[in-house]
């Protein structure tokens, strides 16, 4: 490690004046011209988190959902997960260090994370399709490389395609093979073994409409295709060859706006879905006979998907630990279906998709998803090696049932959330259990609810606990909520703080919208 050649590359990546920025649960995102130096000093802090760890760190470029001239870069940990909190903070210092001071601050991370600096390193690089992300993704390759870090290049990727990359080359490829065709080759033989017991007939569930966003996941998703197509046609809209990325189309766009993208033909009860711009969310959607849009949203993925794992746990016999993990915006009829229909535990936590798999994590069987689609199944080693066991000695249709889950193991991606695998694992589901997108959709009914934020001078006056579901301060506010409230039937509501802006968002729902109760 050379202190002057990190200066001296420092300086071709030089930070603007005055420029703050923070490292959140989506890592740093902002206009993709102001990144240049973040992305080099990720390079040199993703050196860092290698020798300390002694494993494969990945570094992924892209903003996600966020407009095609935003950018941005996450870290991703040894197990394909987040980067450690203590990490995020050592990226926040390192990004806003003023030029004079970036050596300095290597070593202070160095030294507070007792880092073996003689230690190899080894980084692997992705990227989205973002006219910025080549040109940023070399501005990482120089901060890992002039700190002596070892680097493979996977060039275009989605998020979670990423992730998948780092857990396998620190399993030793017990996970699977570190390439983009071992992760077609892993999901697309579950997802296929899987269907083989679907006893719907004929194609009538077998078709899909996915909208890309004008994404990286329209040039994963053709790639990976063949694979699976004996078991599933999809036809692919906004992919790319014209339009922008994100831009009235997506999984961001379809939730928020409450309709179809830009580019899509809908015909009625037709299966339709929308990846986001780095296919790490996803969420469903139909136009009924009355040509009425209907959402699917991360409520209903996780329900449909945590009753069927309940469904395969109660017909093999075994008691595994299943929980459900939501934030306070989840649909209070997902919540009480869960609860009393289905007998499955739910739990709330923080906003925020790190609060969410770190509870899931607790359970033998942790489901999430955010109501955006963000969201994923985790299981723990010890319920994977036991589910996988059963599959070989179980007989007749409990092991058929074991293997269905050992399928599903296998179908569920260590990342956060990945919008290819959450579609797989649905289309097996819906097949199996010969569901149309309407009878899913019926499962429950949605209370009526509404979101909206609040400009304020200042959003720290209020603070929250119970997951953000009741206002401590200011004195009075949680009262004046609660005597609201219990005017309506099945009603609640919350206010928090936003994290990232000067705002405060409000969410109310009741049984019914002709009186509201958030004015």
């Amino acid at each position: 490690m050379d202190p002057e050649a990190v200066r001296k590359y420092s300086a071709l990546h030089a930070k603007p004046d005055g420029l703050v920025l923070q490292y959140g649960t989506a890592g740093f995102r902002t206009k993709a011209e102001r990144l240049d130096h973040v992305m080099f000093r990720m390079g040199l802090l993703a050196v860092l988190r290698s020798k300390q760890t002694k494993s494969t760190i990945g570094v992924m470029v892209t903003a996600s959902h966020n407009p095609e001239e935003d950018n941005g870069v996450k870290l991703v940990d040894p197990l394909g997960e987040m980067l450690a909190p203590s990490w995020e903070e050592h990226a926040t210092c390192l990004a806003n260090a003023e030029e004079r001071d970036v050596w300095r601050v290597l070593m202070d991370i160095s030294e507070k994370a007792a880092v073996n600096l003689q230690q190899e390193a080894f980084v692997v690089i992705g990227r989205d399709t973002r006219p910025s992300s080549e040109r940023l993704s070399q501005s990482v390759i120089d901060g890992v490389t002039v700190l002596g870090g070892q680097f493979h290049d996977y060039g275009l990727l989605t998020t979670p395609q990423l992730h998948y990359m780092v857990y396998c080359r620190n399993s030793s490829g017990r996970y699977g093979e570190a390439t983009v065709d071992g992760y077609y080759q892993k999901l697309s033989t579950a997802f296929v073994e899987l269907t083989k017991q679907a006893f719907c007939g004929g194609n009538e569930y077998r078709s899909l409409k996915v909208d890309c966003a004008n994404g990286v996941g329209a040039l994963k998703l053709r790639e990976m295709e063949p694979y699976f197509s004996q078991g599933l046609s999809v036809q692919l809209f906004n992919d790319g060859t014209k339009g922008k990325l994100n831009h009235l189309c997506g999984a961001d766009f379809v939730k928020s706006h409450q309709r179809p993208p830009q580019g899509m033909e809908m015909k009625s009860s037709e299966r339709c879905c929308s990846f986001d711009g780095d296919a790490d969310r996803i969420v469903y959607y139909y136009s009924d006979t009355d040509g009425h849009f209907h959402l699917i949203d991360g409520d209903k993925i996780a329900t449909l998907i945590s009753s069927f794992l309940k469904e395969l746990l109660v017909e093999i016999g075994e008691s595994l630990n299943i929980g459900v993990v939501q934030t306070a915006y989840a649909n209070g009829s997902s919540t009480r279906y869960l609860e009393e229909v289905m007998k499955v535990p739910v739990y709330c936590t923080k906003t925020g998709v790190k609060h969410l798999h770190h509870k899931a994590q607790e359970f033998d069987v942790g489901v999430y998803f955010e109501a955006n689609g963000h969201g994923t199944v985790l299981f723990s080693k010890a319920a994977e090696m036991k589910i996988k066991q059963l599959a070989k000695e179980l007989e007749d249709k409990k092991r058929k049932a074991a293997q269905m889950l050992a399928n599903v193991i296998d179908l569920f991606n260590q990342a956060a959330g990945d919008a290819i695998s959450d579609m797989l694992v649905i289309e097996a589901i819906l097949a199996l259990k010969g569901l149309t997108v309407q009878e899913w959709d019926a499962l429950y009914t949605d209370l009526p609810n509404r979101q909206l934020k609040v400009k304020v001078a200042d959003r720290q006056v209020i603070s929250t606990t119970d997951a953000e579901r009741q206002a401590v301060t200011p004195p009075g506010l949680q009262e004046a909520i609660n005597d609201l409230v219990k005017k309506y039937k099945l009603s609640r509501a919350f206010v928090r703080p936003s994290g990232t802006e000067d705002v405060v968002r409000v969410y109310a729902e009741a049984d019914s919208q002709v009186l509201g109760i958030c004015y």
